[in-house]
């Protein structure tokens, strides 16, 4: 059972065309956990983690987009007061610690970022002696716990959403197809547990090595796999930067045909847009957010910033926006490890997401193919923790 809570505020009127987009909602908080005491009467000291001063223009425009996604999201509050520090981590796990601490001594009640695993692992322990919680944009579930949260989208929460609707269309076994390096190797663990709680059969794993060689030896071994188990279903950990051009061309031509078997991604397939063009992407399915609040968060940044905001800056803004909704409530533990992790979560740019005790997350995913090179959602994302796909 899933608590319902009212909305706790509503956003700027100026912000009207992202309203439901970005619109926060929040329980009342539990008993204490984890974190510091907070005065939700005066501004809420919170810092903000960046990549700037790496020396790398990625991580420079990077750095750029979520500070700037942050303030957007500032910019849509009302009675509720942020004091945004932003701190530069260099792109640096040692320098992100002692920034952390600066942070801590600076006065911040919780920090927001920073982007890379190391260096959010990094500040969190940095930060585990003064009793604040991290907040950060890694997507690496290794980090999590303690007093670190991912809010990046994992692979198993994309693992779980895709493999349940499979089974609600009637797929009964499925087999893994996943690269040998350690991304592949956590994309199959997430499939595999997701299978292994669900009423779809795991019909067996198949890896290959990411190399135009690697993936053309494992054809004939996928195509063995599926014609043994009868699968009905197979699940890639490939992107469409590495190996997936190549395996929805040598799959069919190999005979497994996306007609009898069921082609599923665990990354996204409609980026970059030119991949949609393929013959053997269509049809698939992959998994992606709300597409019409997604949109709506771009546009708005856009419209601010003229430019396109980075794919990652929307956790900045779903980072303080989360925080404002619980500061909201008015109450001291506002910022505890059981305040961050209330059940029924959160709205944010591209759907709800919640906080698990765990320091990893789960997000509210639509699921989409593409027919006539176009992206088509064929469930859509769940509007609650109560709702599909849940």
């Amino acid at each position: 059972m899933f608590t319902v809570c009212k909305p706790v505020r509503k956003l700027a009127r100026t912000a009207a065309v992202l309203a439901t987009a970005a619109f926060l909602a929040a329980c009342d908080v539990g008993t204490i956990g984890g974190g510091p005491s907070i005065n939700t009467s005066d501004p809420v000291p919170v810092a903000l983690l960046v990549p700037a001063g790496s020396g790398q223009a990625g991580d420079e425009a990077l750095a750029r987009s979520l500070e700037n996604a942050a303030r957007l999201a500032m910019s849509d509050l009302q009675n509720v007061q942020i004091d945004l520090r932003v701190y530069d981590t260099r792109g640096s796990s040692s320098t992100a610690a002692a920034v952390a601490q600066q942070a801590v001594a600076d006065g911040a009640k919780i920090i927001l970022g920073p982007v890379y695993a190391q260096a959010a692992n990094s500040a969190g322990i940095a930060a585990l002696s003064s009793n604040v919680n991290v907040l950060s944009f890694s997507n690496n579930t290794s980090i999590a716990g303690g007093n670190v949260f991912v809010l990046g989208p994992t692979f198993d929460n994309t693992a779980n959403r895709l493999v349940s609707f499979a089974g609600s269309q009637g797929k009964s076994n499925m087999v893994i197809v996943h690269s040998n390096d350690a991304a592949g190797q956590l994309g199959q663990t997430a499939i595999a547990n997701a299978l292994a709680s669900s009423r779809v059969n795991n019909a067996g794993s198949v890896g290959y090595d990411r190399s135009q060689q690697g993936v053309i030896n494992s054809v004939p071994s996928v195509k063995a796999t599926v014609d043994a188990s009868g699968a009905d279903s197979l699940f890639l950990t490939s992107t469409t930067a590495g190996a997936l051009p190549l395996f929805t061309q040598l799959l069919p031509e190999a005979g497994v045909s996306p007609a009898n078997t069921q082609f599923i991604g665990l990354t996204r397939w409609d980026i970059p847009p030119q991949t949609l063009d393929l013959p053997g992407v269509q049809g698939g399915w992959f998994a992606l957010p709300d597409p019409s609040k997604a949109q709506a968060y771009r546009q708005r940044y856009n419209n601010t910033y003229g430019e396109a905001p980075h794919p990652i800056s929307g956790l900045a803004y779903d980072g303080i926006a989360a925080i404002a909704a619980l500061v909201s409530q008015g109450k001291s533990n506002a910022l505890t490890a059981s305040a961050l992790t209330q059940n029924a979560g959160f709205q944010g740019v591209g759907g709800i997401f919640r906080l698990r005790p765990n320091g990893t997350n789960e997000r509210g995913l639509a699921v989409a193919t593409i027919q006539n090179k176009q992206v088509v959602v064929i469930d859509p994302a769940p509007q609650s923790f109560s709702g599909a796909g849940f």
